[in-house]
């Protein structure tokens, strides 16, 4: 039974739902006053006192506190006795548990129109079910992405059609926010995938940050589920539950837009999330939480915080105006049911893929004592950056705790002999990777990583937010009569800068045969083809990777390729293209990040010295983040090539095969290069470095 201190009378000969709220406050029930629903009673709290609604009635099987109604509000256990003891509502407001959505959405529309909270429902098929009951009802539906009110979004829609960021490229969100153990027993569908037979999917990226993704959606113009080509999910959880706390959602809109998200609900603190707008001239992120936009281009950095418009005030202006059925209706909705159909598709994504992998407890910092403690994942603020400016999600990026990638499968390993009293490294020391799953922007190509020292220190990266397009160890060129396979802008003579285009290429592995070379060392055998744009090939490339042994503290790799032009063809890159100093392409080497970092040759040390030199050999030292370790760079036997070195921006090293001017080849023709690298455990002396050069 209800309770009602004093009734508020129905206004008479007045229909439910035309022209009642344009004349007197919309009659509005509340279904759930706790959790979320106390947002709604503040709000409408606000309405009330400026005429626009009257709370007439709340519905909920935990009472609302004494004096938490305002005088003359029926309360209710539940919907039904709601419905029954109330009549001629204008409005229902639903904020209950996920899994409950359906059933009372649909046990509302034929008597009101109505506000549910997000998400919808917890799968495709009841959003499919409430869209059919609120067309046979002819009801208006608003869903509770409060962001999408953010009038933010209006200044975005603006600026990207002026073009002030260029085109766009991609659209990202981030997450990182921190949930204790009393998060999830605060209920008993909290962290469930379903509950009692019934779907639920409170997981990071349906329920806590599903805004990031619903905004994100918003402004790519992904509104319905045809609007997407794509989405695919990379789910984790570090807290004992069943759904996922730690995820990558990766998009792509059928108009081949990529929108990545990377959400955690166990980081070291928790910040303000954010939609990043990747365009060719410049980016803008949007802090939807604080309504706030951050453009930056080349004329600079400006910010702007924006109004939001109120969801169940602009559902109001809808019913307002609304109009019999032969004429226009009220202000559109700004949140709609139809419009939550992309992300419908994404919930149903995460709902049917395979249960959340559960991070090993050693990867898992517990910050705080007993329900107030929470998790933290090692590295996952990078591993959030990494996999937004790459696309990539966590299994690509190579991360620990993650699934292993299907991108890994060429691994070279050590044998014992003849060195049996040597202890060998406990994981691989090199993998090779076909880097097929790469976004396109990044000119996908195989390469290897990680490379390990015999410590177990790693000595290669890739991935980097800094530059999402360096791939460990390989071979890249910036040009090849005109397309990028090196990844990210392009430098022309013409423009005489870097420039988006959409020129990026890709090598495709069409062999590979790993073979043992020796009792101490295996080696990699390639057949690869550097393909332009349109799948034309414009080179082939063979290439040998071999491993072995040399002491107790170091081992040595050997990379050999044969490039050769399948029509006549230029190799160039932003040096050959009058780039001065950025002479970038042909094998390169990206390191990690490091400390007390040391660069040097036979006769040179530091960055400015050796780079663009031409010694024999370069060597690396550094303290990385396992240890500290030594590389010894043989340069090719083929030709002087000069050294490029990047210490101070981010750690790297290549040797240029078209510093200043491109390699010409004619269709047949080819180019050798051969490369040693030498990997040691500790910090080697310019003596130790050399003698491992002069024992090549």
């Amino acid at each position: 039974m209800g309770t009602l201190s004093a009734p508020v009378p129905e206004e008479p000969d007045m229909p439910a739902t035309e022209g009642r709220i344009a004349s007197a406050p919309a009659r509005v029930a509340l279904v759930g006053v706790h959790g979320f629903g106390t947002h709604h009673l503040h709000n409408l709290e606000r309405l009330q006192h400026d005429g626009a609604v009257t709370l007439v009635a709340v519905a909920d099987p935990n009472p609302p506190a004494a004096g938490a109604l305002p005088p003359g509000t029926g309360v209710f256990g539940t919907l039904d006795e709601l419905l029954a003891a109330t009549p001629a509502l204008d409005l229902i407001i639903v904020a209950t548990p996920i899994q409950t959505h359906a059933p009372l959405a649909l046990t509302a529309l034929p008597h009101a129109d109505l506000y549910l909270e997000k998400p919808p429902v917890a799968s495709l098929a009841d959003f499919t079910r409430l869209q059919d009951a609120a067309a046979a009802a002819g009801r208006s539906v608003q869903i509770g992405f409060q962001s999408l009110g953010s009038q933010a979004l209006q200044a975005i829609e603006e600026l990207l059609a002026a073009g002030e960021i260029g085109t766009l490229l991609g659209i990202s969100a981030t997450g990182r926010w921190v949930r204790d153990r009393a998060y999830y027993k605060r209920s008993r569908w909290a962290g469930k995938r379903s509950l009692d037979g019934v779907d639920v999917v409170d997981g990071v990226a349906t329920n806590p940050l599903a805004h990031a993704i619903a905004t994100a959606l918003r402004i790519a113009g992904a509104r319905t589920g045809d609007d997407l080509a794509s989405v695919e999910t990379d789910l984790y959880r570090a807290n004992d539950i069943e759904s996922d706390d730690t995820s990558v959602i990766r998009i792509r809109t059928t108009s081949g837009l990529p929108i990545t998200c990377a959400l955690t609900l166990c980081a070291t603190e928790s910040v303000e999330p954010y939609v990043t707008l990747q365009g060719s001239e410049g980016t803008a992120v949007f802090h939807y939480t604080e309504d706030r936009l951050t453009v930056s281009t080349a004329a600079g950095e400006r910010h702007q915080v924006f109004g939001r418009l109120d969801l169940t005030e602009n559902l109001l202006e809808h019913l307002r105006n609304r109009r019999p059925q032969d004429l226009p209706s009220g202000a559109p909705l700004i949140s709609s049911l139809a419009d939550s159909g992309a992300f419908m598709r994404v919930l149903e994504a995460i709902r049917t893929a395979a249960p959340p992998e559960l991070v090993p407890a050693r990867y898992i910092d517990w910050v705080g004592e007993g329900d107030s403690a929470h998790p933290v994942i090692a590295g996952i603020e990078d591993a959030l950056e990494r996999a937004t400016a790459a696309h990539a999600n966590f299994s690509e990026l190579g991360m620990p705790w993650a699934r292993p990638s299907a991108d890994g499968a060429d691994t070279l390993s050590l044998s014992a002999a003849p060195l049996s009293t040597v202890p060998l490294s406990t994981v691989p020391l090199v993998t090779g990777r076909s880097g097929s799953a790469l976004a396109a922007r990044l000119s996908p190509r195989p390469y290897l990583h990680p490379v390990r020292s015999f410590g177990g220190v790693t000595v290669t990266d890739h991935l980097p937010a800094d530059h999402p397009w360096h791939l460990g160890a390989g071979i890249a060129l910036q040009d090849v009569n005109g397309t990028n396979f090196w990844g990210g802008k392009t430098y022309t003579r013409a423009a005489g800068r870097y420039e988006e285009r959409p020129d990026h290429g890709r090598i495709v592995q069409l062999a590979a045969r790993p073979e043992t070379a020796s009792p101490a060392g295996v080696s990699l055998h390639q057949d690869l083809s550097w393909q332009a744009p349109d799948g034309s090939e414009l080179l082939r490339e063979r290439r040998t990777t071999r491993a072995g042994r040399v002491d107790h503290r170091t081992w040595r790799l050997d990379l050999a390729t044969e490039l050769t032009a399948v029509v006549d063809a230029s190799l160039g890159g932003p040096g050959s293209n009058g780039a001065a100093g950025s002479g970038y392409g042909g094998f390169f080497w990206r390191l990690p990040g490091c400390s007390a970092a040391d660069v040097f040759t036979a006769d040179r040390e530091g960055e400015a010295a050796v780079h663009g030199s031409v010694s024999p050999w370069l060597a690396w030292t550094a303290e990385f983040p396992e240890g500290a370790a030594s590389l010894v760079f043989a340069a090719p036997a083929e030709a002087p090539d000069p050294w490029f070195v990047r210490l101070h921006g981010y750690p790297g090293v290549g040797s240029a095969l078209a510093w200043d001017r491109p390699v010409i080849l004619a269709a047949g023709e080819s180019v050798r290069r051969s490369f040693t690298v030498w990997i040691a455990d500790g910090t080697l002396a310019p003596a130790e470095a050399g003698a491992l050069a002069a024992a090549r």
